[in-house]
């Protein structure tokens, strides 16, 4: 078996975390430090006063005089955070549309309200960072090195020089570690974390999974592929390394794997087909990348895409390769799996 811990994704890998997406566009973002700007959110009301430390997942303890107010943080982490109550005031990462909407990975998030330091790969305005004051930096990290996910690499040292960073790693681990993680977050800056929204949010998600096993169990069999769709590429994912993959095969769903070999080239994640070969792995139900970087469903012209069986039966469903780590927006994608395997039909 291939020893995933023993690769370090390349950008290109990593950009294509669980299930990969148009990389052409989003590469050819990096390095441009152009970036939108909306008001700045209010600082957190419930974060408490005194010193502040936490301990992130690179073993790093990062310590400030008192509670950090002013957040910068990667356009999920901020929704994740805003699910539990805790504002921020700066952003980077897709969060606004090209028609001006909040981006799938934006959730709740009121984009106005923020300070957009950069809407793609590499964009990261350091200058705006910098008026923000900001107390806190914080993201995910898709390796095992603790590189920060959408900090640029030609300027980390500069963010890194103007506030400490907290890194939540959503690399080689089952969701609920994560999602464990981003709440004892949550709750040191300031979170009730024991109110009734967030315990009927975390309920809500523990029935989802058992619903997912029910599912598996009821229907035995079905075939479960994880695809993203670029202009030339179809990527279709292995469920090792991505949090939400490795937690359904946990549950019992039955995927679709590449060999170990040909994933090797892309440090674990995925295998590369053409749209000619789009029919190499026979699939019964079909989970597609939801972020803007990849081609929708609807908008796949392929005809090899048009003739396989799970397209013709209907049977695709939107998928979050990112996940936004709070129970709030985690137990619905886990609901609409275990619907989409209970209603799935054998078709390939």
């Amino acid at each position: 078996m291939f020893n995933a811990r023993s690769a370090h994704p390349t950008r290109r890998g990593i950009l294509a975390a669980g299930g990969a997406l148009g990389l052409g566009a989003v590469l050819a973002a990096c390095g441009d430090d152009d970036a939108q700007s909306g008001g700045s959110a209010d600082s957190t009301e419930s974060a408490k006063s005194g010193p502040w430390s936490f301990k992130d997942d690179r073993g790093e303890t990062v310590k400030t005089d008192k509670v950090p107010a002013n957040i910068v943080a990667f356009t999920g982490v901020a929704a994740a955070l805003h699910d539990y109550g805790i504002a921020v005031k700066g952003v980077f990462g897709p969060t606004e549309t090209k028609d001006g909407k909040a981006d799938v990975q934006a959730g709740d998030l009121d984009i106005s309200k923020v300070t957009i330091l950069g809407n793609e790969f590499g964009q990261f305005n350091v200058e705006k960072y910098a008026t923000l004051a900001p107390d806190v930096l914080i993201t995910t990290m898709f390796d095992d090195a603790g590189t920060l996910w959408y900090v640029p690499e030609e300027s980390k040292d500069k963010i890194a020089a103007l506030a400490p960073s907290v890194g939540i790693s959503v690399y080689d681990r089952r969701l609920t570690e994560p999602l464990q993680r981003m709440m004892e977050l949550a709750e040191s800056l300031g979170a009730d974390v024991k109110a009734d929204k967030v315990t009927a949010a975390k309920k809500r998600f523990e029935d989802a999974s058992a619903k997912v096993r029910a599912a598996v169990k009821a229907n035995p069999g079905i075939r479960v592929l994880a695809g993203s769709a670029s202009q030339d590429i179809f990527y279709v994912s292995t469920s090792n390394l991505s949090i939400d993959l490795e937690y359904f095969k946990a549950l019992g769903v039955n995927f679709v794997e590449p060999p170990a070999d040909v994933l090797k080239a892309s440090g674990g994640w995925f295998e590369n087909l053409s749209w000619e070969n789009v029919d190499k792995y026979p699939a019964d139900l079909i989970l597609m990348d939801n972020r803007t970087s990849a081609i929708q469903p609807a908008d796949i012209t392929e005809g090899t895409w048009k003739q396989l069986p799970a397209v013709k039966a209907g049977q695709v469903i939107a998928r979050d390769p990112e996940p936004i780590l709070s129970y709030d927006k985690c137990a619905p994608i886990l609901e609409n799996l275990a619907t989409a395997i209970e209603k799935a039909k054998k078709v390939a």
